[in-house]
Formats: structure tokens, C-alpha cells, sequence
């Protein structure tokens, strides 16, 4: 069995980063249409919802860093995530490769992959999703969608997916916005979401994808309080996971 050494490149992929508390709310969300978001990722501590994430190879999970455990699992191809209403499925976590460079959210380099000991089988309910390979900035007012299972913006919790709009905005605008609250933003930023709007991730789920196009372009990495209104993401310009394990893959 030879050391597989995989080389995961999403350039311009984005690491989402809000002000306080991890992510845990969709705010003005609503329930996401029946077989859509295929690729959501509910990843769950002792069989509870604990982050988002993306389904990205048959094989690998993509969200937040901050969520690692151990004996994490992660449940696949279903948009309610209720254990007494429905038969999940669950597969464990083989294994968590956390992004080198991370320390804290607020420093960016918030993601992680997470691999099962095998392949999940795709089909109408489980799908992957392609992560954006454009090293150009994503356009101000591009719209975008984020997805969860947190709380909702009246503080209840729910089990289905929810999802809600929100588009990018001016980078001056954003900075603008939150020097106002002293918080210095990481460089190379890409902000959306709640300014103009009252829609946003701003209290989106951790770990769970920022999609513009079809695409994954980022990751929501901590959460903002309802009085600020923008959300920031730090930009990687090129991500890089190198992940050297042997017997990763058979």
C-alpha cells in the first residue's frame, strides 16, 4: 500500500469569518426545495448536529476546522436530519486533516477535510459539489446562497435545511462597516451577506458552503451578532491541503 499524497487545490476558495460565536443561524432562511443541495453535510458529535459541511468526492467531506472531535460522523443524502423520524444515514470519520495554517478562526485557514474508509454511492439524494477554481475575486453583488441546520433567527432549532440568499458586497463598503466596531479585517477579504439586505449567513451554519454559480467558493467559519451587518470572508488565494497518509485509499 503506497503513501498517497493528495494535492487538493481550490484556488480563490474562501474561508468565511464573522465576528463572535461559531455559526449557528440562518437568518430569514427558508426550507430548502426538495432535491436540492444534494451535497449538504450534517457533521454530528455523539449523534447530534454539531456543523455544516460539503460533499465534495465520494470520499471527503469539506468544513470547518473548528469543528473537529474526535469520533466525528456525518450524515449524508437527506435534508431533515430528525433520527426518530427518519433512518439517516451515517458514516463514520476515518480521519480530519485540519489546514496547517490554522490557529483560530479569526486568523482564517478555518477548514478541514474530513475522510470516510470508504466511498459513499451517489444517486439522486447524495450528489458532490465542484469547488470554484477561479483565482479572480468573486464580483460585488453576486449572488450567492448559504445552507444549514442551526438556529433559526427566532433562536429555534430545526432539523431540515434551511437555506437563504445573499450576495457579495463592495469590499470598501465592508471594511467601512466594520472598523466601525473595531474589528480589523484579515487581508485579501471577500465580503457578504446583510448589509442593505435582511437576509444573510451572518448566522449561517458552521462549516457549511458559500455557493455563487453552482460553485463552493467558501466556508462558514464563525458567526456575527444581529447588530453587525456585513459578513466577511478571508480569501485564500490559492488553498492547499497536502495531505500525506499512507493507505488513505486502497
Amino acid at each position: 500500500m503506497k503513501a498517497l499524497h493528495l494535492l487538493l487545490l481550490a484556488a480563490a476558495f474562501i474561508s468565511l469569518t464573522f465576528n463572535a460565536t461559531h455559526g449557528e443561524e440562518i437568518i430569514n432562511g427558508k426550507k430548502a426545495k426538495k432535491n436540492s443541495l444534494q451535497y449538504m453535510a450534517s457533521v454530528q458529535l455523539n449523534n447530534k448536529h454539531r456543523c455544516g459541511g460539503f460533499l465534495i468526492n465520494p470520499s471527503y467531506v469539506l468544513t470547518a476546522a473548528h469543528c473537529g472531535k474526535d469520533n466525528l460522523s456525518v450524515v449524508l443524502g437527506t435534508q431533515n436530519i430528525d433520527g426518530k423520524r427518519n433512518k439517516l444515514r451515517r458514516y463514520p470519520v476515518k480521519s480530519m486533516h485540519i489546514h496547517p495554517s490554522y490557529k483560530e478562526p479569526r486568523y482564517g485557514s478555518d477548514i478541514m477535510l474530513l475522510k470516510f474508509s470508504g466511498k459513499v454511492n451517489l444517486n439522486k439524494d447524495l450528489k458532490v459539489i465542484k469547488i470554484s477554481s477561479n483565482r479572480k475575486h468573486v464580483k460585488p453583488n453576486t449572488k450567492c446562497q448559504v445552507a444549514g441546520w442551526g438556529k433559526t433567527e427566532n433562536q429555534s432549532m430545526v432539523n431540515d435545511l434551511m437555506v437563504t440568499d445573499v450576495s457579495t458586497i463592495d469590499i470598501t463598503v465592508c471594511k467601512k462597516q466594520w472598523n466601525k466596531k473595531e474589528v480589523k479585517l484579515p487581508a485579501n477579504v471577500l465580503c457578504a451577506g446583510g448589509y442593505g439586505t435582511k437576509s444573510g449567513a451572518c448566522q449561517g451554519d458552521s462549516g457549511g458552503p458559500l455557493v455563487c454559480g453552482g460553485l463552493a467558493v467558501g466556508i462558514v467559519s464563525f458567526n456575527c451578532k444581529k447588530t453587525i451587518v456585513t459578513i466577511q470572508m478571508c480569501q485564500m488565494s490559492t488553498l492547499r491541503f497536502q495531505l500525506t497518509q499512507t493507505g488513505l485509499t486502497k
